[in-house]
Protein backbone atom coordinates (compact mmCIF):
# COMPACT_ATOMS: atom_id res chain seq x y z
CA UNK A 1 0.00 0.00 0.00
CA UNK A 2 1.30 3.46 -0.85
CA UNK A 3 2.17 5.52 2.24
CA UNK A 4 1.67 9.27 2.43
CA UNK A 5 2.77 10.16 5.97
CA UNK A 6 6.45 10.45 6.73
CA UNK A 7 6.11 8.48 9.96
CA UNK A 8 8.24 5.34 9.69
CA UNK A 9 10.62 2.90 11.34
CA UNK A 10 14.08 2.88 9.82
CA UNK A 11 15.81 -0.47 10.36
CA UNK A 12 19.55 -0.47 9.74
CA UNK A 13 20.39 -3.96 8.46
CA UNK A 14 24.06 -3.00 8.48
CA UNK A 15 23.86 -2.70 12.27
CA UNK A 16 22.09 -6.07 12.50
CA UNK A 17 24.84 -7.62 10.35
CA UNK A 18 27.54 -6.06 12.52
CA UNK A 19 25.86 -7.30 15.71
CA UNK A 20 25.58 -10.84 14.32
CA UNK A 21 29.24 -10.89 13.33
CA UNK A 22 30.25 -9.66 16.76
CA UNK A 23 28.10 -12.28 18.48
CA UNK A 24 29.47 -14.97 16.19
CA UNK A 25 32.99 -13.93 17.20
CA UNK A 26 32.02 -14.14 20.90
CA UNK A 27 30.52 -17.62 20.44
CA UNK A 28 32.86 -20.59 20.99
CA UNK A 29 33.96 -21.97 17.63
CA UNK A 30 32.34 -25.38 18.22
CA UNK A 31 28.89 -23.88 18.95
CA UNK A 32 26.22 -22.74 16.50
CA UNK A 33 24.65 -19.30 16.69
CA UNK A 34 20.84 -19.13 16.75
CA UNK A 35 19.22 -15.81 15.86
CA UNK A 36 15.92 -15.36 17.70
CA UNK A 37 13.54 -13.61 15.30
CA UNK A 38 10.23 -14.17 17.09
CA UNK A 39 7.70 -11.33 17.35
CA UNK A 40 8.69 -10.07 13.89
CA UNK A 41 12.33 -9.98 14.99
CA UNK A 42 11.47 -7.89 18.04
CA UNK A 43 9.70 -5.44 15.76
CA UNK A 44 12.54 -5.18 13.22
CA UNK A 45 11.03 -7.41 10.52
CA UNK A 46 11.58 -11.17 10.72
CA UNK A 47 12.28 -11.91 7.06
CA UNK A 48 14.86 -9.16 6.50
CA UNK A 49 16.56 -9.79 9.84
CA UNK A 50 16.62 -13.57 9.28
CA UNK A 51 18.22 -13.19 5.86
CA UNK A 52 20.78 -10.75 7.26
CA UNK A 53 21.55 -12.94 10.28
CA UNK A 54 22.09 -16.08 8.19
CA UNK A 55 24.28 -14.18 5.72
CA UNK A 56 26.51 -13.01 8.58
CA UNK A 57 27.07 -16.19 10.57
CA UNK A 58 23.85 -17.40 12.20
CA UNK A 59 23.23 -21.11 11.53
CA UNK A 60 19.81 -21.43 13.14
CA UNK A 61 16.71 -19.28 13.63
CA UNK A 62 14.05 -19.31 16.35
CA UNK A 63 10.42 -18.17 16.38
CA UNK A 64 7.72 -18.36 19.04
CA UNK A 65 4.81 -19.86 17.09
CA UNK A 66 4.46 -21.95 13.93
CA UNK A 67 2.87 -19.06 12.02
CA UNK A 68 6.11 -17.10 12.31
CA UNK A 69 8.05 -20.02 10.87
CA UNK A 70 5.60 -20.32 7.98
CA UNK A 71 6.16 -16.64 7.11
CA UNK A 72 9.91 -17.24 6.90
CA UNK A 73 9.54 -20.33 4.73
CA UNK A 74 7.15 -18.59 2.36
CA UNK A 75 9.68 -15.76 2.07
CA UNK A 76 12.31 -18.25 0.95
CA UNK A 77 14.27 -18.62 4.20
CA UNK A 78 15.72 -22.14 4.23
CA UNK A 79 17.81 -22.13 7.44
CA UNK A 80 16.70 -24.44 10.28
CA UNK A 81 13.91 -22.82 12.32
CA UNK A 82 13.03 -23.83 15.89
CA UNK A 83 9.53 -23.06 17.20
CA UNK A 84 10.04 -22.17 20.86
CA UNK A 85 6.41 -22.47 21.98
CA UNK A 86 4.03 -25.38 22.39
CA UNK A 87 2.00 -26.91 19.59
CA UNK A 88 -1.55 -28.11 18.91
CA UNK A 89 -2.75 -30.38 16.10
CA UNK A 90 -2.98 -27.55 13.55
CA UNK A 91 0.43 -26.20 14.49
CA UNK A 92 1.89 -29.69 14.19
CA UNK A 93 0.69 -29.88 10.59
CA UNK A 94 2.34 -26.53 9.86
CA UNK A 95 5.61 -27.65 11.46
CA UNK A 96 5.69 -30.79 9.33
CA UNK A 97 4.53 -29.16 6.10
CA UNK A 98 7.03 -26.29 6.32
CA UNK A 99 9.99 -28.19 7.73
CA UNK A 100 10.09 -26.48 11.13
CA UNK A 101 11.70 -27.96 14.24
CA UNK A 102 9.14 -28.04 17.03
CA UNK A 103 9.62 -27.76 20.78
CA UNK A 104 8.04 -30.63 22.76
CA UNK A 105 7.57 -31.17 26.48
CA UNK A 106 4.70 -33.68 26.72
CA UNK A 107 3.40 -36.80 25.00
CA UNK A 108 0.42 -34.93 23.54
CA UNK A 109 2.61 -32.78 21.31
CA UNK A 110 4.57 -35.82 20.15
CA UNK A 111 1.32 -37.53 19.16
CA UNK A 112 0.14 -34.49 17.19
CA UNK A 113 3.45 -34.36 15.33
CA UNK A 114 3.48 -38.09 14.60
CA UNK A 115 -0.02 -37.88 13.13
CA UNK A 116 0.92 -34.91 10.96
CA UNK A 117 4.18 -36.49 9.83
CA UNK A 118 2.33 -39.69 8.94
CA UNK A 119 -0.18 -37.67 6.92
CA UNK A 120 2.51 -35.87 4.92
CA UNK A 121 4.87 -38.83 4.69
CA UNK A 122 7.66 -36.81 6.32
CA UNK A 123 9.84 -36.81 9.43
CA UNK A 124 9.79 -33.84 11.79
CA UNK A 125 12.58 -32.78 14.13
CA UNK A 126 11.89 -31.75 17.73
CA UNK A 127 13.80 -30.25 20.64
CA UNK A 128 12.94 -31.26 24.19
CA UNK A 129 12.31 -28.27 26.47
CA UNK A 130 13.57 -28.54 30.05
CA UNK A 131 12.02 -26.33 32.73
CA UNK A 132 15.05 -25.83 34.96
CA UNK A 133 13.51 -22.98 36.94
CA UNK A 134 11.74 -20.58 34.57
CA UNK A 135 8.34 -22.00 35.52
CA UNK A 136 6.87 -21.83 32.02
CA UNK A 137 6.86 -24.76 29.61
CA UNK A 138 9.15 -27.76 29.85
CA UNK A 139 9.66 -31.05 31.69
CA UNK A 140 10.59 -30.54 35.31
CA UNK A 141 11.60 -34.02 36.45
CA UNK A 142 13.24 -37.21 35.24
CA UNK A 143 9.83 -38.86 35.29
CA UNK A 144 8.33 -36.22 32.99
CA UNK A 145 11.34 -36.46 30.69
CA UNK A 146 10.95 -40.25 30.54
CA UNK A 147 7.30 -39.87 29.54
CA UNK A 148 8.24 -37.71 26.57
CA UNK A 149 11.08 -40.05 25.60
CA UNK A 150 8.68 -42.99 25.78
CA UNK A 151 6.23 -41.17 23.51
CA UNK A 152 9.05 -40.50 21.05
CA UNK A 153 9.88 -44.21 20.98
CA UNK A 154 6.33 -44.81 19.72
CA UNK A 155 6.59 -42.01 17.12
CA UNK A 156 8.99 -43.15 14.39
CA UNK A 157 8.44 -40.02 12.30
CA UNK A 158 9.31 -37.65 15.15
CA UNK A 159 13.07 -37.29 15.60
CA UNK A 160 14.56 -35.83 18.76
CA UNK A 161 17.41 -33.64 17.53
CA UNK A 162 17.99 -31.26 20.44
CA UNK A 163 17.23 -30.21 24.01
CA UNK A 164 17.32 -26.85 25.74
CA UNK A 165 16.37 -24.70 28.69
CA UNK A 166 15.97 -20.98 29.37
CA UNK A 167 17.56 -18.95 32.16
CA UNK A 168 15.36 -16.71 34.30
CA UNK A 169 17.94 -14.35 35.83
CA UNK A 170 20.89 -14.17 33.41
CA UNK A 171 20.58 -10.38 33.15
CA UNK A 172 20.67 -9.79 36.92
CA UNK A 173 23.71 -9.03 39.05
CA UNK A 174 23.38 -12.24 41.06
CA UNK A 175 23.99 -15.08 38.60
CA UNK A 176 23.86 -17.91 41.16
CA UNK A 177 20.49 -19.11 39.87
CA UNK A 178 21.98 -19.42 36.37
CA UNK A 179 24.45 -21.97 37.72
CA UNK A 180 21.66 -23.75 39.61
CA UNK A 181 19.51 -23.91 36.48
CA UNK A 182 22.41 -25.20 34.40
CA UNK A 183 23.02 -27.98 36.90
CA UNK A 184 19.35 -29.02 36.71
CA UNK A 185 19.44 -28.90 32.93
CA UNK A 186 22.54 -31.07 32.73
CA UNK A 187 20.94 -33.63 35.04
CA UNK A 188 17.65 -33.79 33.15
CA UNK A 189 19.13 -34.16 29.65
CA UNK A 190 21.44 -36.99 30.72
CA UNK A 191 19.07 -39.80 29.80
CA UNK A 192 17.97 -38.12 26.56
CA UNK A 193 21.61 -37.86 25.50
CA UNK A 194 22.19 -41.54 26.29
CA UNK A 195 19.25 -42.65 24.15
CA UNK A 196 19.70 -40.11 21.33
CA UNK A 197 23.25 -39.49 20.19
CA UNK A 198 24.27 -36.13 18.80
CA UNK A 199 21.58 -33.99 20.42
CA UNK A 200 21.99 -30.25 19.90
CA UNK A 201 22.08 -28.83 23.45
CA UNK A 202 21.54 -25.13 24.13
CA UNK A 203 20.71 -22.99 27.14
CA UNK A 204 22.36 -19.56 26.73
CA UNK A 205 20.19 -16.55 25.94
CA UNK A 206 21.73 -13.16 25.07
CA UNK A 207 22.70 -12.18 28.60
CA UNK A 208 23.97 -15.65 29.50
CA UNK A 209 26.03 -16.05 26.33
CA UNK A 210 27.86 -12.81 27.13
CA UNK A 211 28.36 -13.66 30.82
CA UNK A 212 28.65 -17.46 30.98
CA UNK A 213 30.16 -18.70 27.68
CA UNK A 214 31.34 -21.85 29.47
CA UNK A 215 27.74 -23.12 29.23
CA UNK A 216 27.58 -22.76 25.44
CA UNK A 217 27.19 -26.51 24.75
CA UNK A 218 26.33 -26.91 21.04
CA UNK A 219 24.48 -23.64 20.35
CA UNK A 220 23.73 -20.21 21.83
CA UNK A 221 20.56 -18.17 21.32
CA UNK A 222 20.96 -14.47 20.56
CA UNK A 223 17.73 -12.53 21.05
CA UNK A 224 17.86 -8.96 22.35
CA UNK A 225 21.59 -8.78 21.58
CA UNK A 226 20.81 -8.82 17.85
CA UNK A 227 19.01 -5.51 18.24
CA UNK A 228 20.79 -3.58 21.01
CA UNK A 229 23.41 -3.84 23.73
CA UNK A 230 21.65 -5.59 26.63
CA UNK A 231 23.48 -3.42 29.25
CA UNK A 232 24.45 -6.25 31.56
CA UNK A 233 25.15 -5.57 35.25
CA UNK A 234 28.75 -4.69 35.96
CA UNK A 235 29.59 -4.50 32.24
CA UNK A 236 30.64 -1.62 30.03
CA UNK A 237 28.66 -2.95 27.11
CA UNK A 238 29.34 -5.61 24.53
CA UNK A 239 29.91 -3.29 21.58
CA UNK A 240 26.47 -3.98 20.14
CA UNK A 241 24.33 -1.23 18.63
CA UNK A 242 20.68 -0.32 18.14
CA UNK A 243 19.27 -0.85 14.67
CA UNK A 244 15.90 0.93 14.97
CA UNK A 245 15.14 4.60 14.33
CA UNK A 246 11.57 5.90 14.75
CA UNK A 247 10.91 9.01 12.68
CA UNK A 248 7.96 11.31 12.06
CA UNK A 249 7.41 14.87 10.84
CA UNK A 250 6.27 18.23 12.14
CA UNK A 251 2.98 19.26 10.51
CA UNK A 252 2.25 22.61 12.18
CA UNK A 253 3.98 25.16 14.41
CA UNK A 254 2.22 27.96 16.28
CA UNK A 255 2.90 30.27 19.21
CA UNK A 256 0.68 30.24 22.29
CA UNK A 257 0.67 32.86 25.04
CA UNK A 258 1.29 32.43 28.79
CA UNK A 259 -1.70 30.76 30.44
CA UNK A 260 -2.88 28.98 27.31
CA UNK A 261 -3.08 25.19 27.41
CA UNK A 262 -2.28 22.26 25.14
CA UNK A 263 -4.14 19.00 24.58
CA UNK A 264 -6.88 16.95 26.18
CA UNK A 265 -7.40 17.68 29.86
CA UNK A 266 -5.31 20.87 29.54
CA UNK A 267 -2.39 19.15 31.31
CA UNK A 268 0.18 21.58 29.89
CA UNK A 269 -0.13 25.31 30.61
CA UNK A 270 2.34 27.73 29.01
CA UNK A 271 4.43 29.79 31.42
CA UNK A 272 5.86 31.94 28.60
CA UNK A 273 5.22 32.53 24.90
CA UNK A 274 5.64 28.96 23.64
CA UNK A 275 6.16 27.62 20.14
CA UNK A 276 4.20 24.38 19.81
CA UNK A 277 4.95 21.85 17.06
CA UNK A 278 2.31 19.24 16.27
CA UNK A 279 3.73 15.94 14.96
CA UNK A 280 1.92 13.17 13.10
CA UNK A 281 2.27 10.37 15.63
CA UNK A 282 -0.03 9.14 18.38
CA UNK A 283 -1.00 6.16 20.46
CA UNK A 284 -2.66 4.55 17.43
CA UNK A 285 0.90 4.33 16.07
CA UNK A 286 2.19 2.83 19.32
CA UNK A 287 3.52 6.07 20.82
CA UNK A 288 1.75 5.79 24.18
CA UNK A 289 -0.33 8.39 25.94
CA UNK A 290 1.90 8.05 29.00
CA UNK A 291 4.70 9.95 27.21
CA UNK A 292 2.82 13.23 27.43
CA UNK A 293 4.68 15.80 29.58
CA UNK A 294 7.40 13.18 30.12
CA UNK A 295 9.31 12.31 26.94
CA UNK A 296 11.47 14.20 24.48
CA UNK A 297 11.85 14.07 20.71
CA UNK A 298 14.65 15.37 18.51
CA UNK A 299 14.15 18.33 16.19
CA UNK A 300 17.09 19.83 14.30
CA UNK A 301 19.45 17.83 16.49
CA UNK A 302 18.04 19.20 19.76
CA UNK A 303 15.69 17.83 22.41
CA UNK A 304 12.11 19.07 22.45
CA UNK A 305 9.79 18.14 25.33
CA UNK A 306 6.54 16.32 24.54
CA UNK A 307 3.82 18.55 26.02
CA UNK A 308 0.21 17.81 26.82
CA UNK A 309 -1.35 14.38 26.40
CA UNK A 310 -0.39 12.29 23.39
CA UNK A 311 -3.50 11.97 21.21
CA UNK A 312 -4.58 9.02 19.09
CA UNK A 313 -2.97 10.42 15.93
CA UNK A 314 -0.94 13.45 16.99
CA UNK A 315 1.36 14.73 19.71
CA UNK A 316 2.77 18.16 20.54
CA UNK A 317 6.30 19.39 21.23
CA UNK A 318 7.70 22.55 22.80
CA UNK A 319 10.16 23.86 20.19
CA UNK A 320 10.60 27.33 21.73
CA UNK A 321 14.34 26.76 22.23
CA UNK A 322 14.92 25.35 18.72
CA UNK A 323 15.48 28.22 16.26
CA UNK A 324 13.85 27.77 12.89
CA UNK A 325 11.81 24.67 13.82
CA UNK A 326 8.96 24.46 11.33
CA UNK A 327 6.43 22.22 9.63
CA UNK A 328 8.15 19.62 7.49
CA UNK A 329 11.05 19.14 9.91
CA UNK A 330 12.09 15.56 10.58
CA UNK A 331 11.30 14.54 14.17
CA UNK A 332 13.09 11.59 15.75
CA UNK A 333 11.31 9.72 18.53
CA UNK A 334 13.93 6.97 18.84
CA UNK A 335 17.47 6.99 17.51
CA UNK A 336 20.01 9.60 16.43
CA UNK A 337 19.69 13.02 14.85
CA UNK A 338 22.83 15.13 14.59
CA UNK A 339 24.83 14.74 17.78
CA UNK A 340 21.79 13.88 19.92
CA UNK A 341 20.33 10.44 20.56
CA UNK A 342 17.28 8.94 22.24
CA UNK A 343 18.06 5.33 23.11
CA UNK A 344 15.72 2.39 23.50
CA UNK A 345 16.59 2.30 27.18
CA UNK A 346 15.74 5.99 27.66
CA UNK A 347 12.41 5.72 25.84
CA UNK A 348 11.60 2.61 27.88
CA UNK A 349 12.18 4.52 31.11
CA UNK A 350 9.82 7.29 30.00
CA UNK A 351 7.22 4.70 29.04
CA UNK A 352 7.67 2.73 32.26
CA UNK A 353 8.39 -0.51 30.38
CA UNK A 354 11.36 -2.67 29.35
CA UNK A 355 13.40 -2.29 26.16
CA UNK A 356 11.64 -5.19 24.44
CA UNK A 357 8.27 -3.44 24.71
CA UNK A 358 9.64 -0.26 23.12
CA UNK A 359 10.80 -2.20 20.05
CA UNK A 360 7.41 -3.88 19.79
CA UNK A 361 5.39 -0.69 20.36
CA UNK A 362 5.07 0.67 16.79
CA UNK A 363 1.83 -0.58 15.27
CA UNK A 364 1.11 -1.80 11.75
CA UNK A 365 0.32 1.80 10.82
CA UNK A 366 4.05 2.57 11.00
CA UNK A 367 5.86 1.11 7.95
CA UNK A 368 9.36 -0.34 8.15
CA UNK A 369 12.01 1.08 5.84
CA UNK A 370 15.28 -0.85 5.52
CA UNK A 371 18.53 1.08 5.19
Amino acid sequence: MKRFRHTRLEIDLGVIAQNVRLLRAKTPAHAKLMAVVKADAYGHGATAVSQTAVANGAEYLAVAIPEEGVILREAGVTAPVLVLGGVNADGAEAAVAYGLTQTVFDARAVEFLQQAAQKYGKTVGVHLKIDSGMGRIGVRSRQEAKQVLAALEKAPRVALTGAYTHFATADEADDSFVFEQHERFAGLVEEACREHAGLLLHCLNSAAMLRCPQFAHDMVRAGIALYEDPHLPGGEGAGLHEAMRWVTEGVHVKTIEPGETVGYGRTFRAQRPTRVMTIEIGYADGYPRALGNTAYALVRGRRAPVIGRVCMDQAMLDVTEIPGACAGDEVVLLGTQGDERISVRELAEWMGVIDYEVMLSPTARVPKVYV
